[in-house]
């Protein structure tokens, strides 16, 4: 019956392939990265009209005390700073 099911609908199969329903852990808010991971802050990116992506910024730890009680901001200009920027596409969880 599985087989058939697919066929029917096969947006089923691509959600059990790729699981993208599920964010783990669990109760966590994505948001919200300075509580998950040190000098890291969550920006958005308009790419085109009525499309945001949603990323986050972590500035390397040689660079953590300086980063401490920043806004974002200073987050910004981190960016533009002219240092090498490490881009990390992490999958399809709907999560970052």
């Amino acid at each position: 019956s599985v087989p058939f099911l697919i066929r029917l609908f096969p947006s089923v199969l691509t959600k059990f392939v790729y699981l993208n329903f599920l964010a783990f852990p669990f109760f966590v808010d994505f948001r919200r990265p300075e509580l998950l991971v040190n000098n890291t802050i969550s920006l958005y990116l308009t790419t085109e009209p009525g499309v945001t992506v949603g990323i986050w910024h972590t500035v390397p730890g040689s660079r953590g005390a300086e980063a401490q009680g920043k806004d974002q901001r200073w987050y910004e200009e981190a960016l533009a700073d002219g240092h090498p920027v490490i881009i990390y596409l992490h999958g399809n969880g709907g999560t970052r």
